[in-house]
């Protein structure tokens, strides 16, 4: 029998599933002055895995590790109601400045990216190479089962002009379906009825072969995408992150995109995937169930599939007479130094079709109060003027200041439509007006909300005295009147991390 999506909506997680899994360690963003480092500047981010794999922590009845939450992808996995564009530039942009929810003395303001969209009867034909990760480590209901039942879903989206092949490694890679028309729907679930796991990992040789036959069968002015389904144990062949990621660095330049699928619990290399999508020209999202899937491969197929902009950067211009500080919240692993921004062969992240991306800044007024770094004053020269990392000054520059407040920023951005190598450029200034919060648009609160989410299991030293029930307060007036079903789930969720806190606290409390 062909595999078909069923209407379960979660598995059911196995609570000795245990291991080893692996995050990347997160420094949280500080507050900056405005006289001495006056540009942001960071690469976009669409990935929504961390949210799912937090969702799958809370529904086993446990707190995700502060390693596991990168509040941005939280932000992201929601789709918001940003006007699309309707100029040349394949995304419009949004800002909105607001008070800051944990912190009155500050201004919280949104930044936000929405994709075009484009019809299905308009997408370009997709030649698209599934990498299957077909180990003994997949042998789990929750694991290979899904990611069969997942791709089943991504079939029924594709249409008569789109070819799958299929590509499986384990201790040895082999192409198991060539590229096929996606109508002859006969040969291609048989190949994935025939799938099963077993044997060790050797992910560096399947994503050799994969490419290849992307390569072989491109689709010029089409989609070419690998997309990788794995858990990302790789234990044979190439199994240092740097040899993969310099693997997929080389790949990308083959103008191939790619998908990156998390699956299961116990030895998720949370790290190895981010860091290969991230590389490869590509998105990473984590499938924790059949609803997930549904998402990715259904609801969000388009931005999932159809690049409209890849290398987007954004830089942040504050005006020093308006913004005594600020700090960019989440993004850190996406940060670039300023001088960057203007450098087109500096990777970046990908827009989708229809995608929305939005990153909230932590703004102190000038006159405000705030807890921002400071020096003392040179002897030899003006005070420099920071214009990227901490290492990078300007020296023997006077600190050029705005008496003019009626700007609170410049918002810059650049990206590359998928087939070019020169960037474009959007430049947008910002006026100095904040909405009371009772006056900010359901997109600003519901964001916000979710930021505070992340910063609470993060643990942040910025949330304050916030706490879950205001989280809740907040999430609850920005669902809307016709909430959607991942903004529902938003408020289970925070009631399930606020238990598991109490309980947390409580065990601690009697130790």
């Amino acid at each position: 029998m062909p595999i078909r999506p069923r209407d379960s909506h979660r598995w059911t997680p196995d609570p000795n599933d245990s291991g080893r899994e692996s995050y990347n360690t997160i420094t949280e963003n500080t507050f900056h002055r405005v006289r001495t480092q006056p540009l942001s500047t960071f690469s976009i981010d669409v990935d929504t895995a961390s949210y799912a794999n937090m969702r799958r922590f809370l529904n086993q009845g446990a707190l995700p590790p502060a390693e596991a939450v990168r509040i941005e992808e939280f932000i992201n996995y929601f789709t918001y109601d940003d006007a699309p564009p309707t100029g040349d530039h394949p995304f419009s942009v949004h800002v909105e400045t607001g008070e800051c929810p944990w912190n009155t003395n500050h201004l919280l303001t949104r930044v936000a990216l929405k994709g075009l969209e484009v019809p299905a009867n308009e997408r370009p034909a997709a030649n698209l190479i599934f990498l299957l990760d077909v180990s003994g480590s997949m042998n789990r209901p929750n694991k290979l089962p899904l990611v069969k039942k997942s791709l089943a879903m991504l079939i029924e989206q594709l249409n008569e002009d789109d070819s799958i092949g299929i590509v499986v490694y384990a201790g040895n890679s082999g192409l198991v379906l060539p590229p096929t028309f996606a109508d002859d729907e006969s040969a291609i679930y048989a190949a994935l009825d025939r799938l099963s796991a077993g044997g060790s990992t050797n992910g560096g040789e399947g994503i050799e072969l994969a490419y290849s036959v992307a390569q072989d069968h491109f689709v010029l002015g089409g989609i070419n995408r690998v997309i990788l389904a794995t858990d990302g144990d790789f234990n044979v062949g190439i199994t240092n992150r740097t040899a993969l990621t310099s693997l997929i660095e080389d790949k990308a330049k083959s103008g191939v995109f790619l998908t990156v699928l998390g699956f299961g619990m116990g030895n998720l290399q949370d790290s190895t995937l981010e860091t290969l999508a991230d590389k490869g020209n590509g998105n990473y999202a984590y499938i924790d169930s059949e609803r997930e899937a549904e998402k990715v491969f259904v609801e969000q197929i388009a931005g999932t599939l159809h690049t409209i902009a890849k290398d987007v950067k954004i830089q942040i211009e504050f005006n020093p007479a308006a913004v005594s500080g600020y700090r960019l919240i989440g993004y850190e692993n996406r940060k670039l130094a300023a001088h960057e921004f203007n450098d087109d062969k500096k990777d970046a992240g990908e827009i989708g079709a229809g995608h929305s991306v939005t990153a909230l800044y932590e703004i102190i007024p000038v006159g405000a109060e705030g807890d921002l770094p400071s020096v003392d004053p040179l002897k030899y020269q003006k005070q420099p003027v920071a214009i990227g990392g901490e290492n990078e000054r300007v020296a023997g520059e006077d600190v050029a200041v705005d008496t003019d407040a009626s700007e609170l920023m410049t918002v810059k951005l650049r990206y590359k439509r998928p087939d070019e190598d020169i960037s474009n450029l959007i430049e947008v200034p910002v006026l100095n007006q904040a909405s009371p919060w009772n006056e900010t648009s359901n997109d600003f609160a519901l964001s916000s909300s979710v930021a505070a989410f992340g910063m609470l299991l993060r643990h942040s030293e910025y949330i304050a005295e916030f706490t879950f029930d205001d989280v809740l307060e907040i999430a609850q007036g920005a669902i809307g009147d016709t909430p959607d079903d991942h903004r529902v789930e938003f408020l289970e969720l925070i009631e399930k991390a606020q238990n598991l806190t109490t309980t947390v606290e409580s065990e601690s409390t009697t130790e």
